[in-house]
């Protein structure tokens, strides 16, 4: 029985990837900060390494006789007050856990990185991973930033002879979506009632359990100093919404709003929240990155991995299912399988 060591497996992506691993015999070590939510993990059969990014040791210990290394903890915040702890996490918290794995004589590393490294088109053309930002000054956000520059630092490592394959996923959807994400958050809030219009954006939305799959393909078949997109379908936001209200019952958005008006609210809102404290409604910098359409194209993953993603409406109602079920929204009772069923 191979071992593995997985970061962020409390996480949304790293609790789908430690479940697939379990189902394909392998032994799992998994990285948790002390005193974390560890919810993810209940009932599994996973030895629990205490640490974080940061300890040497800790990631030494996960790393030590592990075959693969799956590293996916991150800082994943849209909003940050303080960036500065944010990219200490995800930049020089990646180059550690490539160093100790690599020490370790670990067979591969799959770094998550996120499509948020790869250089949108500016209109609704899909873009892939010959895409490339020149640097992170071009980036929106403290996290896209952090991201990219954890990326850079290890396809760096990689040329340096580290075992490195980097995969992107797209906007995940799915079970185990704990804190939510961001994304997970759009689910919520439409569930919720607090979603009546929309904006012109786009997304690609991806099962999570194709993310958890396409890690592990990453580390079987993967090339080293390579990255794979891990996308699903390129959708509008409207177009979400209204598939979200198919699977789920609710009422589809009523109307869009135009961006100069969610920018304005979002740039008040921001400022609030920097003034008195708290976490804004519409973070700017979301608002901001919801002006270009994150379309990509996974057929990279599809021809050297294997890649073969689910339909977006399939992931949007697990989402349903797995929120509703958990007491994430309010006063709505889950509905039935056969009134889920696509319209």
């Amino acid at each position: 029985m191979d071992t593995v060591f997985v970061t962020g497996g409390t996480g949304f992506v790293g609790a789908n990837l430690v479940r697939l691993l379990l189902d394909k015999g392998f032994k799992v070590k998994a990285l948790a900060r002390p005193g974390s939510n560890r919810r993810n993990l209940d009932g599994l059969a996973v030895e629990i390494v205490e640490g974080d990014l940061l300890s040497s040791e800790a990631l030494s210990r996960g790393a030590q006789g592990a075959r693969y290394v799956f590293h996916i903890a991150a800082d994943y915040r849209v909003w940050v007050p303080n960036p500065e702890e944010m990219t200490a996490a995800n930049v020089q918290g990646s180059i550690n856990v490539v160093e100790a794995a690599a020490k370790a004589g670990a067979e591969r590393v799959v770094h998550c990185s996120s499509v948020a490294t790869v250089k949108v088109s500016g209109g609704r053309a899909p873009t892939d991973e010959n895409s490339f930002y020149p640097g992170p000054e071009k980036i929106v956000g403290a996290y896209k930033k952090s991201k990219f520059l954890a990326e850079q630092a290890v396809l760096e490592l990689a040329r340096k002879g580290r075992p490195v394959v980097v995969v992107n996923p797209a906007a995940p959807i799915g079970a185990h979506d704990v804190k939510p994400t961001p994304t997970g958050k759009i689910v919520v809030d439409f569930l919720s009632g607090r979603m009546p219009s929309y904006i012109d954006t786009g997304l690609n939305v991806v099962s999570v359990q194709d993310v958890a799959q396409g890690h592990l393909s990453a580390a079987l078949k993967g090339r080293v100093g390579e990255r794979y997109i891990l996308g699903g379908e390129n959708l509008t936001l409207k177009d979400i919404l209204f598939l979200l209200a198919r699977v789920s019952g609710a009422k589809p958005p009523k109307f869009k709003t135009p961006y100069a008006v969610a920018y304005a609210f979002a740039a008040l809102d921001s400022a609030r929240a920097g003034l008195f404290g708290g976490e804004p409604l519409a973070p700017l910098d979301a608002v901001r990155m919801a002006r270009h359409y994150m379309w990509f194209d996974s057929g990279k993953a599809k021809r050297e991995l294997g890649y073969s993603p689910r339909p977006a409406e399939d992931a949007l109602r697990e989402a349903v299912r797995y929120f509703t079920d958990n007491g994430y929204v309010k006063g709505r009772a889950h509905k039935a399988e056969k009134d889920l069923a696509p319209a």
